[in-house]
């Protein structure tokens, strides 16, 4: 089994059971830790794929849209100004209106500008929500194809299949085998087994060095503009800006984390089984180490993040969560 353990003091106080798939493009299994036929669903980490679909229908040609914008649809922001300037932007060059937004009201996951809008007197609004430049480039394809921006969000709505037949591509998982649901911002998310999420990064990564067109717009905004993807000290942009393009990675809810390293032709699946976040960061950043990915992506800069500790409420430090797990190796599932 495969865990990230919380100590404190001399005790055990908490375990996370962790599962993990490294696949290369073709979808042999290269390495695991626990159970890498996990079916789960992607939540946001699907978001490279679902951009892949907007970039491989023209949208970004037929609009104008710049590599940041194109980040921004692949991430989940955390509604700094920066983030509802560019998904503004992108509204404005599909000529959509904001209010058509189907994500909902969200509080900004920047603790600093949602605590300036309380002092404002501010509600949030559905471009503050962090799935926001999401649903710009899903409303933008929409416009685009002519089709209804009503219900845009909602299981089959010509956009939600189009994003399912992108994801079913690069997965190996036929349409019709992918489980269906709800994610939080409305749109529909997509049940696959571990191993397939890791082998659609993987080829995402290979057809990404190999300059295929879309998959390398998509992979080279992402790294090139780490910040559209998520926001001031979250992991998924720091981890980008150290890598400088050798590691694109992309956080989902309840635990959900992936990772595609071009280079060796690579991707990575993390699932916390009980959807702690806080050990999903952990989990992925000890996968990285034990791969070997380059120590300036894994280095000192992230000692803390392999190992984070943990303080009380005077900020003395207590215990420490570590990744306790060995990858082993796999024997391929093509």
């Amino acid at each position: 089994m495969a865990f990230v353990t919380l100590h404190r003091g001399p005790l055990v106080e908490s375990r996370h059971r962790v599962h993990v798939a490294v696949c290369d493009s073709h979808g042999e299994l290269r390495a695991f830790a626990g159970d890498p036929g996990l079916v789960t669903y992607m939540r946001s980490a699907a978001k490279p794929f679902q951009a892949l679909a907007i970039v491989r229908e023209g949208v970004p040609d037929r609009y104008g849209m710049t590599a940041e914008e194109l980040a921004i649809c692949c991430g989940s922001h955390s509604g700094e100004p920066q983030h509802l300037e560019v998904v503004r932007s992108i509204l404005a060059r599909a000529g959509v209106p904001e209010s058509a937004l189907a994500c909902g009201a969200q509080r900004p996951l920047a603790e600093a500008v949602a605590e300036e809008m309380v002092r404002r007197g501010e509600d949030p609004k559905p471009i503050h929500n962090n799935c926001s430049g999401k649903h710009a480039g899903m409303l933008a394809l929409a416009q685009w194809r002519g089709w209804d921006l009503d219900g845009y969000q909602e299981a089959g709505h010509p956009v939600q299949e189009r994003m399912k037949c992108e994801v079913a591509e690069w997965t190996g998982v036929e349409p019709e085998q992918i489980a269906g649901g709800g994610d939080g911002c409305g749109v529909v998310t997509f049940g696959v087994p571990l191993w397939s999420m890791a082998r659609g990064y993987a080829a995402l990564a290979r057809a990404a060095m190999e300059r295929d067109v879309a998959p390398y717009m998509v992979v080279e905004a992402m790294t090139r503009h780490p910040f559209m993807v998520a926001g001031t000290g979250r992991l998924c942009t720091r981890l980008m800006q150290a890598g400088s393009g050798s590691v694109f990675v992309k956080v989902g809810a309840e635990g959900v984390y992936c990772a595609g390293d071009p280079a060796r032709g690579v991707g990575v699946a993390v699932k916390v089984e009980d959807g702690g976040r806080r050990a999903a960061e952990v989990a992925l950043l000890r996968v990285l180490h034990l791969l070997g990915v380059p120590a300036d992506v894994v280095g000192e800069a992230f000692r803390e993040d392999l190992r984070p500790t943990i303080r009380d409420t005077r900020g003395e430090a207590v215990g420490y969560l570590e990744g306790e797990f060995e990858l082993r190796s796999g024997s391929g599932v093509n």
